[in-house]
């Protein structure tokens, strides 16, 4: 369905609604909705009919105060699906209203997601909250990052002004799994502190929930030729495999998350990884 574009003086208000489905041995696009500047491409399965790869498309290119996008994704029993973005995320400056991004994820028994977006760019200025919250049924399994580049580092612009909040939520039947909330702000200690960013503009999260036990060590090795100028890092909890970057390259971040990915896809999801294509254009 496709229904008339939205904007109000307060900004874009989209929303994007999935529904992946097992049909047979394919897992498909069963429903789709959008409202405003949201919308995904036809599916692509460059690994089989089992998964269905996404793109995810935000077509004004970037996000500025006042804005407000929601995504929300279903995979069904037994699915399979992956989803990336085609380019880099964006928020612009503001002056002084919020920009707004809430992405929620339900994975049914069975089924898996894969959430891979390329990074996310906060403007000097922005103003930006995003939350992600994952709720897994039975025996759900999800793999997904964020890589978040605070200001322009490649053209010397730092993140002086402006705030980013954000929330990422995992929970299994109710319970929850991993909960992390940040708050970055102009002149807060967690830009510069030595518990928080000390001073680095990129930093990401990657987290496997499912069974990726005893793989640290594999997928520390498989990252470290990758990792020149960053700190990487990774630790078991007691469902979920957690790697995180923090440095100066939004690139080497994403090339360390690959790694991981590619390390960990095997035995979580029975399946060698395939990369989406669009990564390589």
């Amino acid at each position: 369905m496709i229904a008339a574009l939205q904007i109000t003086n307060a900004g874009w208000q989209a929303r994007l609604e999935l529904d992946i489905e097992r049909r047979a041995d394919r897992s498909v696009v069963a429903r789709r909705r959008h409202d405003g500047p949201l919308r995904v491409q036809r599916p692509f399965y460059p690994e089989g009919d089992g998964v269905c790869h996404v793109y995810v498309l935000h077509p004004p290119g970037g996000v500025v105060g006042g804005d407000e996008l929601e995504i929300d994704v279903k995979v069904g029993e037994a699915a399979a699906a992956l989803f990336t973005t085609p380019a880099a995320g964006k928020f612009y400056r503001s002056n002084g209203a919020v920009a707004r991004l809430a992405q929620r994820f339900a994975i049914d028994d069975g089924a898996s997601l894969e959430w891979l977006p390329q990074e996310t760019i906060v403007f000097d200025g922005a103003c930006a909250a995003v939350s992600s919250r994952v709720d897994l049924t039975g025996a759900a399994r999800f793999m997904g990052w964020e890589i978040v580049c605070l200001g322009r580092p490649g053209a010397g612009e730092v993140f002086a002004h402006g705030r980013l909040r954000q929330c990422w939520e995992i929970w299994r039947d109710g319970k929850p799994l991993f909960i992390e909330r940040a708050l970055y702000e102009q002149d807060g200690a967690a830009l510069t502190a030595p518990w928080g960013l000390a001073g680095q503009p990129v930093s990401g999260t990657l987290v496997c929930v499912g069974n990726a036990a005893g793989l640290t060590e594999r997928v520390r090795e498989a990252a470290a030729p990758l990792n020149s100028e960053g700190l990487f890092s990774v630790t078991q909890l007691a469902e979920a495999l957690v790697c995180r970057y923090l440095g100066r390259h939004a690139e080497e971040a994403r090339r360390c998350f690959i790694a991981a990915w590619e390390t960990v896809r095997p035995a979580l999801l029975q399946r060698p990884a395939c990369a989406p294509r669009i990564w390589a254009t």
